[in-house]
């Protein structure tokens, strides 16, 4: 059969399946030597018991259970299904190599060393060749982790001479087989505002990859903390977990095979609770604060006052009676000063700050706000007017 493959001849089909075909079915009997399997289409299968067993020899599924197998091989005449479930061990794999690379049943090996370009590994005695770019998913920065790993593993290339074998496998080719499967039962539970679990997979300057069940989402910049700036590998490592809320969910536009992918935009920062909520209550037009220079543009510089909360320090507080021509001419990242707030935007989120003097100041929006403060509407004032009335009668 496999010869015929070499050959360049299609493999032969029986009535239903192909030889390598993957089938799901259901358990209709558990002999001594032989399990039988009802097929999707109607048709039976049948399955080597001791495929059904543990290390210690106890059955690990009963009759009714749904088993995935592969076709191995297919009856001449009268259409018999044989399957496959476990990797191929020992001397079975040396005897079956041909069978399991025209099959693609998991072949069970060793990594033994790592050369120029990929691995080697040792399949029942036979060497094989692992491309560097075939053992795992993703790149794989020190490939010497996997050495004297037993793993399995798909053979992709098999060919035979006076020499022997010539055996080239993949680790890749199962781990995606996997993560299809595991993709198809979370699509099923994926919801715009769903709270998943997640594995950082990769890091960008512009987010992170992460893995929430065999699908890659994006981690935004943007949304990984309420800080302006974060750079995705001053925060987060691969490998990392982390818990993630599904903000987006868009179908891109078929590949050159006619596959639709989706486009999952996560979310950190939507799961935390906003520190401008908590900062807006202390930070009132008129008090004094320690503040770290983040970032000097040419109008002035960004200053955080609190966790996670920034204001603007207008480059015409800086000058000290100088013009300057951009902000850094005074300031830089890094640089700590006594700020006074001069106004709060609660709605656009915006805070005004100047350079502390001494004395008290405020701008003519914190003005307005005061007076809008001091202004009676209805029963009362507002907790922030509370606050900013009792804090200006108090000084």
């Amino acid at each position: 059969m496999f010869a015929e493959s070499e050959r360049g001849k299609k493999p032969r089909r029986g009535a239903r399946y192909t030889v390598g075909d993957r089938v799901s079915g259901r358990l209709l009997s558990i002999g001594q030597h032989i399990a039988v399997i009802e097929l999707p289409d109607g048709g039976e299968g049948t399955l080597d018991t001791v495929e059904l067993r543990d290390d210690a020899g106890e059955l690990v599924a009963k009759v009714g259970d749904t088993v995935d197998a592969r076709v191995a091989a297919l009856g001449e005449k009268s259409g018999s299904v044989t399957l496959r479930r476990a990797p191929v061990r020992g001397a079975d794999a040396r005897a079956g190599l041909g069978q399991a690379a025209a099959t693609g049943l998991p072949v069970e090996g060793t990594v033994t060393a790592v050369n120029k370009g990929g691995l080697d590994v040792n399949v029942a005695g036979v060497r094989a060749f692992c491309p560097i770019s075939q053992i795992d998913l993703r790149p794989v920065p020190d490939p010497t982790v996997y050495i004297g790993q037993k793993m399995n593993f798909r053979i992709t290339k098999f060919e035979e001479d006076r020499r022997g074998a010539n055996l080239v496998v993949s680790r890749r080719a199962l781990l995606e087989d996997e993560a299809r499967e595991k993709a198809t039962v979370t699509r099923g539970t994926l919801s715009i505002g769903a709270v998943v679990p997640g594995v950082i997979t990769a890091l960008k300057d512009f987010g992170a990859f992460v893995d929430i069940g065999g699908l890659d989402g994006l981690l935004p910049a943007s949304e990984i903390g309420f800080q302006r700036g974060i750079k995705p590998g001053d925060v987060l490592s691969i490998g990392q977990p982390v818990t993630v809320q599904i903000l987006k969910m868009e179908k891109r536009a078929a590949d050159a095979k006619g596959r639709h992918t989706e486009q999952i935009t996560l979310s950190l920062k939507s799961l935390e609770r906003d520190p401008w909520e908590d900062a807006v209550m202390k930070l009132l037009p008129g008090t004094v604060h320690r503040g770290l220079i983040k970032r000097a543009e040419q109008f002035g510089a960004f200053v955080e006052v609190a966790p996670g909360v920034e204001g603007l320090l207008h480059i015409s507080e800086l000058g000290a009676g100088k013009q300057l021509r951009h902000a850094r001419d005074a300031v830089k990242p890094g640089d700590t000063m006594e700020l006074a707030v001069l106004s709060v935007d609660r709605e656009k989120r915006r805070i005004s700050l100047g350079l502390n003097t001494g004395e008290e100041r405020i701008d003519e929006e914190g003005q307005a706000a005061v007076a809008r403060a001091a202004t009676p509407q209805g029963k009362g004032m507002g907790t922030f007017a509370d606050l900013l009335k009792g804090k200006l009668q108090n000084r």
